[in-house]
């Protein structure tokens, strides 16, 4: 009888320790809420980064079409500040391909934007232009090699840390943008459609 009544003691003590852990315990422990990890934690140290202060602004040089629309003419201008290389550089290339005023004139075609824009850890840019930069190109070898330069050294000139830079359209690789300049592979700065320094103004928004 003693061995009986222990069995049965043993069960029921199980039994009330299942329930207790079915109906009590886990939907409290799965229920509890995340610890909050306090300030000053690796934790909190992974936060993201404030943003910038609007209204901030940094110097870069900018690239129009020189007098004789065969030259690039180096501009400063203000910038919005960008956080890191890769906001930094959209930043620049958005206000690189905005409308301009006289005496200004733009190499990229008119209604141009910055679809998307990345930089690999090698220091390659990707740019992503919206397709008015080849539909309502001018066509023409130079106009195309000025297109070209005034986006790459738009990027490599005020960003050291970018070596070379792809552009894209719609989304897409393309080949040229009117059918001259190769642009299956990142391009180097090149100074080479650039007016001598001497020649150039410098103007401010």
């Amino acid at each position: 009888m003693s061995k009986r009544v222990l069995a049965i003691v043993a069960i029921g003590t199980a039994g009330l320790a299942l329930f207790l852990l079915l109906f009590v315990g886990l939907p409290r422990w799965y229920g509890r809420k995340p610890r909050i990890a306090p300030s000053g934690t690796a934790a909190a140290a992974a936060a993201p980064t404030a943003p910038a202060p609007p209204g901030r602004k940094i110097k870069a040089h900018l690239y129009y079409v020189a007098d004789d629309g065969m030259r690039l003419t180096r501009v400063e201008r203000d910038v919005p500040y960008g956080e890191g290389a890769v906001e930094q550089a959209r930043e620049i290339v958005s206000a690189q391909v905005a409308a301009v005023v006289d005496p200004l004139v733009s190499a990229v075609p008119a209604g141009t934007t910055v679809r998307a824009l990345f930089v690999t850890e090698q220091g390659e840019a990707f740019v992503d232009l919206s397709k008015e930069v080849v539909s309502a190109h001018p066509g023409g070898t130079m106009n195309e090699l000025l297109t070209v330069y005034t986006i790459v050294n738009a990027i490599t000139e005020n960003l050291p840390a970018v070596t070379s830079v792809q552009l894209l359209v719609d989304g897409k690789e393309v080949e040229t943008l009117a059918g001259h300049v190769d642009l299956r592979r990142p391009l180097t700065k090149n100074l080479n459609y650039l007016r001598e320094e001497k020649e150039e103004v410098k103007t401010k928004n």
